[in-house]
């Protein structure tokens, strides 16, 4: 099965589908990223950093695309929290997007993340590096 699904998909046709995937997957659109990384490292074992780096990549910037759209949220939408709530938001809120890879709440904490303004830099640095974990753990399983 792995011939006849490697010569309709070329390592490099397939990095660019990795990329694709990796980054719909992290918006509102239900694929699953992890099974192209684990298929594409199926076939293509020796492609390890490049797919690791790609994946993470796509996935960061699906993530931050859901940044930006929650940097339009209204302002005026911020008092509606509860101040203590709001605070303890901020307080923890970069840290908190190591899970940004996570169903459903990902999207949620990268929006929220826009929406209180938190520093871009922090948002990325913890975004790429809870992605990468959770791909590099997708990684060992595929080359077992």
């Amino acid at each position: 099965m792995q011939e006849w699904i490697s010569v309709w998909v070329s390592e490099e046709s397939g990095l660019a589908g990795l990329f694709a995937a990796s980054f719909l997957a992290s918006t509102i659109i239900p694929l699953s990223s992890e099974a192209v990384l684990f298929g594409y490292l199926k076939l293509y074992p020796g492609q390890l950093p490049v797919a690791l780096a790609l994946a993470t990549l796509g996935n960061t910037l699906g993530g931050l695309t859901s940044y930006a759209l929650g940097r339009l949220l209204p302002e005026r939408t911020r008092k509606k929290l509860d101040p203590r709530v709001l605070e303890k938001l901020r307080r923890y809120g970069s840290p908190l997007c190591l899970f940004a890879w996570l169903p459903l709440v990902g999207d949620a904490l990268c929006i929220a993340a826009g929406w209180l303004r938190l520093n871009w830099v922090a948002v990325t640095a913890f975004t790429a590096a809870g992605r990468l974990a959770r791909y590099w753990v997708v990684a060992q399983g595929a080359l077992l």
